[in-house]
């Protein structure tokens, strides 16, 4: 019998709704599947065949530790997302790279600890003259958390946040917020082994005048959602360039891909989701199944490593 590690954390216990289906899945499937606290100090990861990361939710608060515990685990056993995607997708930079090879992203400028963050801010604003509202969040970060929506008259309160995490050695990136999504909400489509599994629609997070939503901590207003051709197309384009970015020999085991509707109506880029996602099993019969037949029949190079890995 095959042994799975789903790895979790103490700060995620009883907000991952999709811990319970896919453990019973597995179950069905015929392995032996654990969660497990990836911070646990008594864990053996060398025993289990398999280590996937579902819902390790705090890594982002202690990412260097969370890192060196996913290379002391890659070189143990198979890690899936492998390290280097890990690596990769742990700090939202990767929106950069993307956008270099022609993916349509959500406009970013990205402000690095040793900036002034006023003069940021402002850069940002005059690059960005129409935009009403914009957005304050930190590079590495799980959902909304130290995420702000600010009015464009709200400088003085963005600049205090900007520096507030820049004083913490954070990044920070800046976005035009696209009111698109208020009504239309993000489209979050899931794909597993490089195969499209289902799409959700996702509300609004930043809600004016609230508090930003804890996602992934709390679901919000999730819904299941036929995607649109467009939104289908482009997160082929995504996984595609994810591959060559990556050098990935193997598809990914899964991956999220949020994506919202531009001012010209055409799907682009919000974030793309390899290392901890939910993955809204209860949304989609028979997802949780496909998961662990995956997890039940690996790949031959049961390595599923990057060349980069190896090197």
């Amino acid at each position: 019998m095959r042994t799975v590690a789903l790895v979790t954390a103490v700060a995620a216990t009883g907000h991952d709704d999709d811990l319970v289906p896919l453990l019973d899945a597995c179950a069905d499937a015929g392995l032996h599947a654990r969660a497990v606290a990836w911070d646990d100090p008594t864990v053996n990861w060398g025993r289990f065949d398999t280590v996937l990361l579902r819902s390790p939710w705090d890594y982002t608060e202690r990412l260097p530790e969370f890192l060196a515990w996913a290379e002391r685990v890659d070189r143990a056993t198979l890690l899936l997302n492998p390290l280097n995607v890990v690596r990769w997708n742990t700090d939202k930079h990767y929106l950069a790279d993307l956008a270099a090879v022609g993916i349509p992203t959500v406009p970013t400028t990205f402000v690095e600890p040793d900036a002034e963050p006023m003069e940021a801010l402002s850069r940002f604003l005059d690059a960005f003259a129409d935009a009403d509202e914009f957005v304050v969040k930190p590079t590495v970060s799980a959902g909304a958390r130290d995420t702000q929506r600010y009015q464009r008259d709200q400088q003085f309160a963005a600049g205090n946040h900007i520096a507030r995490l820049l004083d913490q050695d954070r990044s920070v990136m800046l976005q035009p917020y696209l009111s698109t999504v208020d009504a239309a909400g993000e489209t979050a489509l899931v794909y597993l082994a490089g195969h499209f599994s289902h799409a959700l629609r996702k509300g609004a997070q930043l809600p004016p005048g609230e508090a930003a939503r804890q996602a992934p901590m709390a679901a919000g207003d999730i819904t299941a959602r036929d995607p649109l051709p467009s939104e289908l197309a482009l997160a082929e384009r995504i996984l595609a360039a994810t591959t060559r970015l990556r050098q990935l020999e193997a598809p990914l085991t899964y991956a999220r891909i949020d994506l919202l509707s531009g001012p010209d109506g055409q799907p682009c880029l919000l974030e793309l989701e390899l290392t901890e996602p939910s993955l809204f099993f209860d949304q989609a019969p028979g997802s949780a199944a496909r998961l662990a037949a995956l997890l039940a029949t690996p790949p031959a190079d049961a390595t599923v490593r990057t060349r980069m890995d190896r090197a």
